[in-house]
């Protein structure tokens, strides 16, 4: 249909397979997957109104019904974990490992989902948070060496990134054709804001490198204890110079403006959409 920011013919020879069956359970054949596809691509690429669909698109209802489906039986998450899968069989995937986070304003058409009677999976709060800036959600991600999203996890906007960071490192999980999921990266390169000894432990006990600078303030109170405060971790710089490859994954996830300003009442709907972003991220050659 000649939709710029759709699935090229590449990507769709690559999701294709990987989607359900065109005839659900109950009710009529389905439409075009493609089709569908693109027009949730189209609501989250310019943050539109799901009423607001172009016709040549079809009824918005029935993109909205089947992009909901997806979100809730996880069909956009399993179709990036088979495409991770692919691409780690090839060897395409970089495991120096980034973990970041970042604040995505929350606009009020967020606000008002209820508390009571949510899906299954569904966090009390939407993970919508409140402070002086007003509504916000905080989008917490591990990306591989090529900047590409390898988990994805969304909390309040007040949360912090450490309490968060064990969530996202259970979320990177890549199943392979023998064996168990490779959920182990090489190395994980992570700002101060995760220089904990609860982190740094966490990564020992996994057999993960940890590249993390230590805080002045850290520094200054183990100097301060003398030979109680032991030895300072170990840091490599030359690896650390790499943690730019999340920040320039979470760039590439906000150039879709329905990821950078959340308008999605629950935040199951605001993940599927970063899944989304994600698969057209993976399945881009």
């Amino acid at each position: 249909m000649g939709y710029r920011g759709g699935l090229t013919d590449e990507q769709w020879a690559l999701i294709e397979p990987l989607l359900p069956d065109r005839t659900p359970r109950r009710g009529g054949r389905w439409t075009d997957h493609r089709l569908m596809i693109d027009a949730v691509a189209w609501r989250f690429r310019g943050n539109n109104a799901w009423r607001d669909l172009p016709e040549c698109f079809g009824p918005w209802q029935t993109v909205y019904h089947r992009f909901a489906v997806w979100a809730k039986d996880g069909t956009w998450h399993r179709v990036l974990t088979e495409l991770q899968t692919r691409t780690d069989a090839a060897g395409g995937i970089d495991w120096l490992v980034g973990v970041d986070s970042t604040v995505v304003r929350a606009h009020q058409h967020a606000a008002g989902a209820r508390k009571k009677g949510s899906p299954a999976g569904e966090p009390p709060d939407h993970a919508l948070g409140r402070s002086r800036g007003g509504l916000s959600t905080r989008v917490h991600l591990a990306a591989d060496g090529r900047c590409r999203p390898l988990a994805l996890v969304v909390t309040a906007g007040q949360a912090g990134d450490a309490p968060a960071f064990e969530r996202v490192m259970a979320a990177v999980r890549v199943p392979r054709p023998i064996g168990r999921p490779r959920t182990r990266p090489e190395a994980v390169l992570a700002d101060k804001a995760y220089s904990s000894r609860a982190i740094r432990a966490h990564l020992r006990r996994r057999g993960i490198r940890a590249v993390i600078p230590v805080p002045a303030d850290q520094q200054a109170n183990r100097r301060r204890r003398g030979r109680a405060g032991g030895r300072p971790p170990a840091f490599d710089p030359d690896a650390y110079k790499q943690r730019n490859t999340v920040e320039r994954c979470i760039n590439r996830l906000k150039q879709w403006r329905g990821i950078a300003m959340r308008t999605d009442k629950l935040a199951q709907h605001y993940l599927a959409g970063l899944h989304v972003a994600a698969i057209f991220i993976w399945s881009t050659p």
